[in-house]
């Protein structure tokens, strides 16, 4: 078992889990080693899905896009993008997050202005619902 503290009741200790790779980048790898290939198998099961059903577009929302060099699997890449404070300020409201936590995935991730920079299309979050609802309905109509 990689990492026998985060199984609790047969099943992951996501809290566990994540203390157990926080500052770990060894233990970080080894999750990845094991989670990686999972996700990328969903990730073609529902690609395959989507093309069978004769679907125009698919969308996947890849946290480490550009870490893991996933938009070369990409046709397109869209970012969506808020000013870093309205950022901070909405991941630090989603229960369990803290300042620590948010400064180690933060670490983690290619910076926003290198992925604006690297992205094909760009969604501005940092207004309203109504004004990014409009730029995805956008985007929506040019691809599908």
């Amino acid at each position: 078992l990689a990492f026998p503290g985060a199984i609790r009741d047969g099943a992951v200790d996501r809290e566990a889990l994540r203390r157990a790779v926080l500052g770990n980048p060894a233990a970080l790898r080894r999750l990845e080693r094991i989670v990686h290939p999972l996700v990328r198998a969903e990730e073609r099961r529902f690609l395959a899905a989507a093309r069978r059903r004769g679907r125009p577009l698919a969308v996947l929302d890849i946290p480490l896009l550009f870490e893991t060099r996933g938009e070369r699997r990409c046709d397109a890449v869209v970012v969506v993008t808020a000013p870093a404070p309205e950022q901070r300020k909405r991941v630090l409201a989603r229960p369990g997050m803290t300042p620590e936590r948010l400064n180690a995935i933060l670490k983690r991730q290619t910076p926003d202005p290198l992925r604006r920079a690297r992205a094909d299309h760009l969604v501005r979050s940092g207004l309203s619902r109504h004004n990014t609802r409009r730029q995805i309905l956008a985007l929506l109509e040019r691809y599908a």
